[in-house]
């Protein structure tokens, strides 16, 4: 059984790493970079189900926000960033910083969403 958006807490903001900080910024208060260990990136390629094609195909002639869409697109994002994450504990790193998201559409309908940032091991300050 698949769980919506709003009861796996994805959308709310709430990504939860145990053994991995991750963050946006360049730096992690209170704590001092150690070692570089590289780029860690998780890719997902996602394309909406024949429901969510057909009912979105629907929305967008009334417009406005298509939750369909939008609810394959935080997936995909889900996904990346958790393949980013297993990937820095690979390596070994305490930390991601400097996540960021990117997307490309290469197909007609299908989107590759790339979540990546650079692995650090550090200190406390």
């Amino acid at each position: 059984m698949t769980q919506s958006s709003s009861e796996s807490g994805y959308r709310t903001g709430t990504e939860r790493n145990v053994r991995v900080v991750v963050t946006t910024g360049n730096e992690i208060a209170g704590h001092r970079i150690t070692e570089y260990l590289g780029v860690v990136r998780g890719i997902v390629v996602r394309s909406p189900n024949i429901g969510q094609s057909v009912v979105g195909a629907l929305k967008q002639l009334v417009g406005g926000n298509i939750s369909q869409y939008v609810d394959v697109c935080e997936a995909a994002r889900h996904e990346a960033y958790m393949h980013m994450v297993q990937h820095a504990e690979a390596m070994g790193a305490h930390a991601i910083v400097a996540m960021r998201y990117d997307a490309t559409e290469f197909l007609q309908g299908a989107t590759e969403v790339l979540a990546y940032g650079t692995a650090v091991r550090m200190d406390r300050s």
